[in-house]
């Protein structure tokens, strides 16, 4: 029941985690803040009398039980700090959430590795990010990224296809942002776990994000930047790993890139250039172990097209037909065979590039 205060008080506008930490100190429990009137408040000294009177109208309107139930119903889950479940590494962190609002299964160890990137990714850094997060959960970890777009998106993707992946969010965990995830984020609470310190049905608001973004530093021993301008969510949560002492790891891209400048400033820093997954995890005393899979078997015409893609620019199938000198039928029913075997994605204004395949060049 505790807990339940817990969320009440964070949920409290004005009421931020150092605030709410001195009550807890001051009162000895969340119970007691709750229960608290108004001259108890004013004697703590933990808020300015404003906050005191938007405090006890906010307690007076809310009934937190029956927020529980509805919670309940939703499958939404609460995880206090002082519960053993709580994520290991995130309670070293600094001034971590008190609770937590989940869907789908907490991670009970803290193999846990942050992708992060820039949001307007390139097809390069999508590919860098999946094939990444693939291999560093096939090798047991699970990736915890911001299910924003771009590179979030892809590193869940590819953590997806071969493990366990935590989606931490700047909203409610029963909110879908961006639209377009809505099933990306029911799998990865199936599959995994959806996170916020924000209660259910708080709405996405850029101020959340930067606080977002110190919890997947928090909860992973290392943060992976894939593509990062010099001023970007992907870089804050590289300096909040930094400050709690957790490894920092940067992907090269083009030197003619916007969206590269902050990841080769974390390299030059001292960041670990990463290429490929064992670069990761030889940091903690693991290798990838994953026998890589054989270039499938291709015909020469399919060989032809393969050949003509890579896995950073995009091709129309007319680029490919110039390239191959293939007839256009040809060609746009071979890159359909490509794309339904995995080898070949789509993106948007039906271009296409290779697939974030380990062990195929």
């Amino acid at each position: 029941m505790n807990k339940l205060y817990m969320a009440g008080l964070q949920m409290t506008p004005g009421i931020g985690t150092a605030r709410l930490h001195q009550l807890l100190r001051f009162f000895g429990s969340a119970e007691q803040v709750w229960r608290a009137d108004l001259k108890d408040l004013c004697l703590s000294r933990c808020l300015d009398e404003q906050t005191c009177h938007i405090f006890l109208e906010h307690r007076e309107k809310l009934d937190i039980e029956q927020l529980a139930e509805a919670w309940e119903r939703a499958s939404i889950k609460l995880c206090s700090l002082e519960e053993p479940e709580y994520p290991a590494l995130l309670t070293c962190s600094f001034r971590p959430p008190q609770v937590l609002f989940y869907r789908g299964t907490l991670p009970k160890h803290d193999k846990l590795i942050g992708i992060v990137g820039a949001r307007r990714a390139s097809v390069y850094g999508k590919n860098a990010a999946e094939r990444l997060a693939h291999d560093v959960a096939a090798a047991g970890f699970w990736v915890i990224s911001g299910a924003a777009r771009g590179i979030d998106t892809a590193a869940h993707r590819g953590a997806l296809a071969a493990g366990k992946t935590v989606a931490v969010l700047g909203c409610g965990v029963d909110v879908v942002y961006p639209p377009e995830n809505a099933a990306l984020l029911d799998e990865i609470a199936r599959a995994g776990c959806v996170i916020s310190e924000y209660a259910p049905g708080t709405q996405p608001h850029a101020a959340f994000f930067p606080a977002r973004n110190r919890i997947i530093s928090g909860m992973s021993r290392g943060v992976v930047v894939v593509e990062a301008a010099e001023k970007s969510g992907a870089l804050i949560t590289a300096d909040f790993a930094l400050e709690e002492g957790r490894d920092v790891f940067a992907v090269p891209g083009s030197i003619f890139s916007a969206a590269s400048q902050g990841a080769h400033r974390l390299i030059k820093q001292g960041a670990k250039l990463v290429e490929r997954a064992a670069d990761i995890l030889e940091e903690y005393g693991q290798t990838d172990g994953q026998r890589k899979p054989d270039m499938p078997d291709l015909t020469a015409a399919e060989q032809a097209v393969y050949d003509s893609l890579t896995y950073d620019t995009l091709l129309t199938v007319e680029e490919i037909v110039i390239k191959t000198g293939m007839l256009p039928s040809t060609a746009a029913y071979i890159v359909l065979q490509l794309e339904l075997r995995g080898l070949v994605a789509e993106h948007a204004g039906q271009r296409y590039a290779r697939a974030a395949k380990e062990g195929i060049r």
